[in-house]
């Protein structure tokens, strides 16, 4: 959650830290900090809220340095204030710490710190590992690597996860850092090196990076770096290229990054699309499954598992392919699907559905199935990932950056290859070669569909201006669009804090039928020609009721206008489509809401982008 930036180099480290806190600040908001080192000693500022308030207070303090960490907070330990935030400093004032992750043993290690005369100023954690690193600095033998080995004996005795950036006032050339399911990068530069939580922070400097593995500990010097396990093995370093540039990072003419990545869609379309389909436009085609035909044709049943709007994603996902491939698929909340025992067939093939590719509750689902011997396979969006890293194979989505914390363009690309998969699946299963031909035709329109949809911004913009002063809402769809009223609700809440559920439409009746009232909006997904008439009875229903009805229709039933309040007409798309098409209004609708309301809509509150602690 929280966003890590380190540096150590020839330049001044101070600059670089608060532009990578900046572009990080959509992993944690809570407050922020940075820290550098010189021979005289540390220089340590914190501040409770925004990034803006810490550049402030350190632009007017002139701090200097070459060597320095920073760190932007979601708070797990400890409430929101300038004492728990990071960088937290040790008793004696030898080391200063950021850290993201959780320490679960961290009680029984501050007695231990307690008895052995250190003190604590804060209520985290992560000053309790900070006291320990410097407990076992002054029993450290070793006086060559001791600012390494005491961080390495210090977390020998740690139950949780981290990752983290550590300096020391005897070693101010140097950083030491280490990460355990929470993501960590070194960037590699010309007599400087970096560490981030995330490669935005420091694509504006190098493209070359270096992901840090579980158990991982790296040196830092500002001419190299060694990388060590907890078990005390060298590691051979693999360097990546980044594949975006610093501008993919920036708002450009838009308001909001949220705004810019639902226009982004198209694009992200088509990338998610570009070079998989067959010479002969019949099928799908994934180079990373690693799986063949023949493989793929033994599964009897597959297990999605995601968190959030991915999960949504998944929900979509089980729709398209046990239509088209005839596949049963079940679909598993992450975090549910790790701890409880599943009895899942021995031909189950397990797809683990992560933006980020760091959630930390799908990447343990995604050990648990490795665990029990399934075959494990992964949807994400971050090259390099450790989603990506730890499955057996899987598909890149090709979105780009998404710092929006609202999920847009990754949610509509995660269908996308849905989609794909369901075409593959069922083309190597029973689906005729012209049925095929149809579905690639559509999916190739996709991106000029979902284009004359995001042509309609102004009327939804006036539409959501009507609705914005409500408190309830509902998103009502049937079938394969009840997943879309499902993040058509999250969207709204997430953003501009107006409680909204989704449901299938026809479960209204059963129980959400109660809530109906003039004071509750509700918004229709009824693009399906073929349960039209059934979507249109259930608007009566609330019709009668007073309620304000606001309905997506596709091209053709505009005559549906003199029964709803508002009336957004859509393209015409193929079935499996629909449900991407009838995404984009959802999304601008909650766009629109959040911002006449005042809300901070890339910063909603309590939320951060990537969730790496449970």
């Amino acid at each position: 959650m929280c966003g890590i930036i380190g540096y150590v180099g020839d330049r001044g480290a101070v600059q670089i830290l608060l532009e990578g806190l900046t572009r990080l600040e959509y992993r944690g908001y809570d407050s922020a900090g940075i820290a550098t080192v010189m021979n005289t000693g540390f220089q340590v500022v914190r501040r409770v809220g925004r990034v803006s308030n810490l550049a402030h207070t350190v632009n007017e303090l002139h701090l200097g340095g070459h060597t320095g960490i920073g760190h932007t907070r979601w708070a797990t330990h400890g409430a929101v204030s300038e004492k728990n935030a990071h960088p937290q400093q040790s008793t004696h004032g030898l080391f200063n710490i950021v850290h993201n992750g959780v320490i679960e043993n961290y009680i029984p290690i501050k007695s231990f710190l307690l008895k052995h005369g250190f003190k604590f100023s804060s209520d985290t954690d992560t000053e309790v590992l900070c006291n320990l690193i410097e407990y076992h600095y002054n029993k450290e033998k070793d006086r060559e690597n001791r600012f390494v080995k005491s961080v390495q004996k210090a977390l020998f005795h740690v139950r949780g996860t981290y990752g983290l950036a550590v300096l020391c006032k005897e070693c101010p050339e140097e950083l030491v850092v280490a990460r355990k399911s929470s993501p960590l990068l070194i960037g590699i530069g010309d007599n400087e090196i970096f560490v981030a939580s995330d490669a935005s922070a420091i694509v504006q400097h190098t493209r070359s990076v270096v992901y840090l593995n579980d158990g991982e500990v790296a040196h830092l010097t500002k001419d190299d770096f060694s990388i060590i396990t907890l078990g005390n093995d060298n590691v051979h370093a693999v360097t990546c290229e980044l594949d975006w540039q610093v501008e993919d990072t920036d708002k450009g003419p838009y308001e909001h990054f949220m705004l810019k990545e639902i226009f982004e869609q198209p694009v992200a379309l088509e990338n998610a699309m570009r070079g998989r389909f067959s010479d002969d436009y019949s099928t799908a085609r994934f180079g990373g499954l690693r799986m063949s035909a023949h493989e793929l044709r033994q599964v009897d049943r597959i297990l999605l598992c995601a968190c959030g709007s991915a999960w949504i994603a998944c929900l979509e996902a089980e729709y398209l392919i046990e239509r088209y491939a005839r596949i049963p698929v079940e679909v598993e909340y992450s975090s549910e699907f790790r701890y409880r025992n599943a009895p899942l067939d021995k031909n189950t093939l397990v797809f683990i559905i992560s933006q980020s590719g760091e959630t930390i509750d799908s990447l343990a689902a995604l050990q648990e199935a490795k665990r029990k011997g399934f075959r494990t396979l992964a949807i994400t969006n971050v090259i390099g990932s450790s989603i990506a890293r730890e499955s057996e194979g899987g598909i890149y989505q090709h979105s780009g950056p998404e710092i929006g914390v609202a999920s847009t363009k990754s949610f509509t690309a995660q269908i996308c290859v849905a989609a794909m998969l369901a075409l593959y699946f069922g083309r190597i299963r029973d689906m005729s070669f012209d049925d095929g031909i149809r579905f690639v035709e559509a999916l190739r329109m996709l991106p000029d569909a979902v284009k004359k949809t995001l042509s309609q911004s102004d009327n939804i913009k006036k539409i959501a201006e009507k609705y914005a002063e409500y408190t309830d809402m509902l998103f009502l769809g049937r079938q394969s669009l009840f997943p879309i009223a499902l993040e058509g609700a999250l969207k709204l809440k997430e953003i501009s804090y107006i409680h909204s559920e989704g449901y299938p439409a026809a479960e209204m009746k059963h129980g959400p039928i109660a809530l109906i009232s003039e004071k509750c909006p509700c918004m229709f997904l009824a693009t399906q020609e073929h349960i039209l008439q059934k979507n249109i009875s259930n608007i009566q229903e609330v019709r009668s009721r007073h309620a304000p009805v606001i309905a997506v229709v596709a091209d053709g039933h505009e005559s549906m206008r003199d029964m709803v309040d508002d009336l957004i007409v859509v393209p015409d798309v193929h079935p499996a489509l629909q449900p991407i098409i009838a995404t984009i209004p959802v999304q601008l609708l909650a766009y629109y809401i959040a911002k006449s309301r005042g809300c901070d809509i890339d910063k909603p509150r309590n939320l951060a982008k990537s969730v790496t602690v449970e």
